[in-house]
């Protein structure tokens, strides 16, 4: 039940529409918020390791790069990291992936003085050290995920798909040395003190996967053999007292086109039992209204005792600039949509540090790109048990994208304006003193006003504002 205070503000709130700002209705654009309907409670954003992590080798820049990651006062305050357990093609004498930085170093490997495939933790030093630092400046949640199982277990021999795309790369008789393989690395961890909140051992699983191309770690799996192998994920997990979360399959993209994968893993009894999270990406759907909200409607209406957990987007292909301000114009606006549209608990990116990601090495030299700042105004503001709240506008410019979420008292929201010239509106249904971040081709997340009252303001062309009241 609302407070009698909340009550009060709301009707404050909406009193003020129609004796302040009455005639500003039709000339500037009306935004408000409803803290009374409540939609989906935030667990808090993220990042992937793959493949940048392996490539850093200086303590300083790692160490650096973790800060600016995780630190939640002076760095974007993220609070997920996912690990990629590689699929071991760095070893693979006979490696068909021709970008060497995709090659991934695994901790099993075939030692020729025993002549036996054994484990060693020492291996893929420079991405476990940068797993480390995360959890060292903040991340408390660690999510251990695999692009495809390790190569000498597939029927290719190859980690990066069949040699035939489409092609089931992983035969039936070793879904459990498989199996085995994960938990044992997530055990491992586990005892270190490394807070694995879960793993996620299959990626994408409807892409078709190697054949002719061969430019990443990836398995196909079709639904019935995907869900088969989780199922027995979940029985071997619930066997051993695993003291992680399944998280599957990880969409490669949630259009009507796949929702098998979401059907089947749903119906399916064991997993629906054991998994509270159904993992997906957003990708090639960037600017898809229609999709993400007849996907959201759908998980929401069937499965609304799951989470929808978006665990990886990037700009694919990537077109843009990532120096300028539609870098960060364009990223904002899918995770306003995400957020808003699709009900995600939690919102990770693809890669953190190359040319999609948020920042990239030149030169021996960090170069921070527009896209995190852009993240900056949901991660460093939307905290985790935040909830997302209902936005209301007169829809007179459709170009200003927008979310909001309450955290107790205080009410936090994101604006992008899309377009080429500054755009002017009123506010309600918050009261409290405010503060307001911006984004533009001149500022980049800094504080730009503040106040005691906030009832509306004017955004610069091509920006984003996040908007703190409380």
């Amino acid at each position: 039940m609302p407070t009698i205070k909340a009550v009060i503000c709301a009707i404050l709130s909406f009193f003020q529409i129609g004796i302040f700002n009455l005639a500003a209705i039709g000339k500037t654009q009306t935004i408000g918020v409803n803290r009374f309907v409540e939609n989906q409670v935030f667990e808090g954003f993220g990042t992937s390791s793959a493949w940048w992590s392996q490539t850093i080798s200086e303590e300083e820049t790692a160490r650096e790069i973790a800060r600016l990651l995780y630190d939640k006062e002076t760095g974007l305050g993220l609070r997920i990291y996912r690990y990629n357990i590689g699929g071991g093609e760095a070893d693979n004498p006979d490696c068909r992936i021709w970008d060497r930085t995709r090659r991934t170093e695994s901790f099993y490997y075939f030692n020729e003085q025993t002549q036996k495939w054994e484990y060693d933790f020492s291996r893929d030093a420079n991405a476990v050290r940068m797993m480390r630092l995360a959890v060292e400046y903040g991340a408390d949640e660690v999510i251990l995920f695999c692009n495809s199982p390790h190569y000498s277990m597939t029927a290719s021999g190859h980690a990066s798909g069949g040699l035939q795309e489409a092609q089931n790369n992983l035969p039936r008789e070793n879904y459990d040395a498989f199996i085995d393989y994960v938990l044992t690395i997530a055990d491992h961890f586990v005892s270190e003190g490394l807070p694995v909140a879960a793993i996620s051992p299959i990626n994408e699983p409807q892409w078709k996967w190697g054949g002719d191309w061969v430019g990443q770690e990836g398995c196909h799996f079709d639904p019935d053999e995907c869900f088969e192998l989780l199922e027995k994920f979940a029985l071997e997990m619930k066997k051993r007292g695993c003291k992680y979360d399944l998280r599957a399959p990880e969409s490669g993209q949630l259009t009507e086109d796949y929702y098998e994968y979401v059907d089947k893993f749903m119906n399916n009894e064991t997993l629906r039992g054991y998994c509270d999270y159904y993992c997906g990406h957003s990708y090639w759907m960037d600017g898809n209204i229609a999709g993400k909200k007849t996907f959201g409607e759908k998980f929401k209406n069937e499965y609304p005792d799951k989470k929808f957990e978006m665990s990886e987007w990037c700009e694919l292909p990537l077109k843009i600039d990532s120096k300028t301000i539609d870098s960060g114009i364009y990223m904002a606006n899918v995770i306003v949509q995400d957020l808003s549209l699709m009900n995600p608990v939690s919102w990770s990116s693809w890669t953190a540090v190359n040319g999609d990601g948020l920042m990239e090495i030149i030169d021996g030299k960090l170069q921070i790109y527009n896209r995190y700042y852009a993240f900056m105004h949901f991660s460093r503001f939307v905290k985790p048990g935040a909830v997302r709240i209902d936005m209301m506008n007169n829809k007179e410019y459709s170009d200003i994208a927008h979310v909001a979420f309450k955290d107790g008292n205080k009410t936090i929201i994101v604006l992008v304006n899309n377009a080429e010239e500054e755009r002017s509106f009123d506010f309600v249904g918050a009261l409290g003193k405010y503060e307001i971040f911006l984004s533009d081709s001149t500022h980049n997340c800094e504080k730009y006003a503040d106040g005691n009252l906030f009832t509306g303001t004017t955004m610069p062309a091509r920006s984003i504002e996040t908007i703190v009241i409380g």
